[in-house]
């Protein structure tokens, strides 16, 4: 069934090719804004970890110590630290000024997400082994302080809030931990998932999957409040997010597009074409409608079409 490309285009949507960040060797595997959205993260198959400003282009510092591909990586709230996991199944922590490694930590198989707590006192890191574990950065413990295996196949995708820890795994299952109630709560979507976040409100859940089809929780009661389709994932991890004020729905796509769709009617709002490759990676800005997207050896970073570029920023 085709999807026809919808018109106008939303102004206030992020679709003004701004930059381009050459990420070197490789394919970049995950882009994340850090938490004020100044500054991103690049990881991927070059086995390093790069900080940029992505509105000025620039490569701030790259970040070597991992032996295999890196397949997620974040920053901590007062972006001293960074966190990152992939193929050589450790999870590293890093020192941003220095460029140093500062522990790392090992137990898993390879390791597909990594997250900080608020605090930045503990990562939280999932795995294709089916567990979270989760790892104290402060104590000089080899082993995690806790270790989460209620899944029954790899997890995929690990979200933190204060006292929740969202997951998604490839056995079709959403999980979240209330840490304050010591409760466990499990939704059956059915096809292996590929990410999961919070609404920006908390109110919500989003959940995409491998039947190329995005699904809106109610987080407290698991009750389906959306399905947004029209993307291609059927083969890839790909991220989903929603945009700054909870107004759209977003997710990469096999088919080279990032899609955008009203959240409330479940409209397709835009097709974002990208290039001719599978969109791996994007994270949206915190406060601003501001986009990146990884594809291939490389990271596009979007505005509105109204956005002006400040001297030495365009």
């Amino acid at each position: 069934m085709a999807f026809p490309e919808p018109k106008p285009r939303p102004p206030e949507l992020p679709q003004k090719r701004l930059k381009t960040l050459d990420c070197g060797q490789g394919a970049v595997r995950a882009v994340r804004f850090n938490v004020d959205g100044n500054y991103c993260l690049t990881c991927g198959s070059d086995k390093t970890l790069k900080l940029w400003n992505p509105l000025r282009g620039t490569l701030l510092r790259t970040y070597s110590g991992h032996g295999y591909e890196v397949l997620d990586a974040a920053g901590s709230f007062d972006n001293s630290s960074l966190c990152s996991g992939g193929g050589d199944k450790a999870v590293v922590l890093w020192d941003v000024a220095s460029g140093q490694v500062v522990r790392k930590f090992r137990g898993h198989a390879g390791v597909n997400t990594v997250q900080f707590n608020e605090e930045a006192t503990v990562i939280l890191s999932g795995s294709i082994d089916s567990s979270i574990r989760c790892w104290d950065c402060r104590s000089r413990r080899p082993e995690p302080v806790q270790t989460l295996d209620e899944a029954r196949d790899g997890v995929s995708s690990v979200k933190v809030s204060d006292h929740e820890i969202l997951a998604g795994s490839v056995d079709g299952r959403v999980r979240r931990y209330d840490l304050r109630m010591g409760q466990l709560f499990s939704d059956y979507v059915g096809s292996p998932i590929t990410c999961t976040c919070f609404s920006r409100d908390g109110q919500c859940t989003l959940v995409s999957s491998l039947d190329s089809t995005l699904r809106l929780l109610d987080k407290d009661t698991g009750e389906l409040l959306g399905e947004y389709k029209g993307h291609k994932n059927q083969e890839y991890k790909l991220d989903c997010c929603l945009s700054e004020r909870d107004t759209h729905v977003v997710s990469c796509s096999e088919d080279g597009k990032v899609f955008f769709w009203d959240l409330v009617e479940g409209a397709l709002a835009l097709a974002l074409p990208v290039g001719s490759g599978v969109v791996q990676s994007l994270a949206y800005h915190p406060t601003e409608p501001c986009l990146l997207t990884a594809m291939g050896g490389s990271v596009q970073c979007w505005r509105e079409e109204a956005y002006e570029a400040e001297d030495g920023a365009g």
